[in-house]
């Protein structure tokens, strides 16, 4: 099946997860990290969740699944071991037009999850879509050895030049060639913070603010 790829602001809106495992755990880690308003349903939780539910990060619906809960919601993941409940979790988003996520089984799904190589505001993706979750890593950890963490700062950079790349057509790309070929980013590498300004100043006039 081919998916359409899309990056999702979910922040401050609410998302479901049922479940309280360890897997379910990962999921809602990862819909905090990017500021959703997760809620989870389940009768337990594990220690990790539990955690979460006391610093009220998290709200948690002490109860068995029933449809109810995914009213409100932007997007639903079932996160359970028990096959009849996430098929119920299934037709039920999808007869609510939830988009919705069973762990590992890619038939019940609307969208799949992606393995996610994250460097600051750069993110890559690594999908097969659905086919092998563990070619997926692989291909994970074969791009983390490439794109370090330098890449965060590169990504940072320009970034703060971006406002002005936008005013001045034509300008970003020439800019970008003349940073790289200026050999920004093994200065980042060797994390040598004066010669980084000093490429970015040359070239673009601007001051760059490093974390």
């Amino acid at each position: 099946m081919k998916y359409y790829p899309v990056f999702w602001n979910i922040a401050g809106k609410k998302c479901v997860v049922v479940g309280g495992g360890d897997v379910a755990a990962r999921k809602v880690t990862r819909l905090l990290d990017c500021n959703a308003k997760v809620c989870v349903v389940s009768p337990g939780l594990v220690p990790e969740l539990e955690e979460l539910k006391r610093n009220r990060l998290i709200d948690h619906v002490n109860d068995a699944y029933e449809s109810k809960y995914l009213n409100g919601a932007v997007l639903v993941i079932g996160a359970t071991d028990d096959e009849k409940i996430n098929d119920a979790i299934s037709k039920d988003a999808k007869e609510k037009n939830l988009p919705v996520n069973i762990v590992d089984d890619p038939q019940k799904c609307d969208f799949i999850l992606p393995s996610l190589i994250e460097r600051g505001d750069l993110t890559i993706a690594c999908s097969t879509g659905g086919q092998s979750p563990a070619l997926a890593r692989y291909l994970r950890e074969e791009l983390e050895l490439v794109y370090g963490e330098e890449y965060a700062v590169l990504a940072s950079i320009l970034g703060q030049l971006r406002t002005k790349m936008e005013k001045n057509a034509g300008v970003g790309k020439t800019w970008f060639n003349q940073l790289m070929s200026a050999g920004l980013l093994d200065a980042i590498r060797i994390r040598d913070t004066r010669k980084v300004k000093t490429i970015v100043r040359d070239i673009t006039g601007e001051e760059i603010i490093l974390g």
